[in-house]
């Protein structure tokens, strides 16, 4: 599990990078994201009760996606706030290796957006 220091603690942070970040999507989930002040990065991951009526599928949903990116931390931009949306279902049976990709490709694209600024 990723660890508390990089998890979102309360619905302000997460309504701030909803209001100002911005969104990279993907056929599977989407990414929203801004810079933030804190020095360290803030990751949450949400998936609705349309995705997923059971409250294990969706759980189980949101603990793969934060261990795939407690794995990759290092690959992670600092000082930026993520949050992953996820909307497709089949996020829950997908192979963990195309998984890490799909989050990696999101997570890359975001990068490049930082760069163009």
């Amino acid at each position: 599990m990723l660890s508390k220091k990089y998890r979102f603690h309360s619905r302000g942070g997460v309504r701030y990078v909803y209001q100002k970040g911005k969104t990279i999507r993907n056929p599977k989930m989407s990414l929203v994201f801004c810079e933030n002040t804190r020095g360290f990065t803030r990751i949450a991951v949400v998936v609705s009760k349309k995705v997923n009526k059971s409250a294990v599928g969706r759980n189980r949903m949101r603990r793969r996606v934060y261990e795939i990116l407690r794995r990759n931390m290092n690959l992670i931009p600092d000082k930026t706030d993520y949050i992953f949306v996820i909307y497709a279902p089949d996020v829950l049976t997908m192979p963990y290796v195309k998984l890490e990709k799909l989050l990696g490709e999101l997570v890359s694209q975001s990068k490049v957006c930082y760069n163009k600024k």
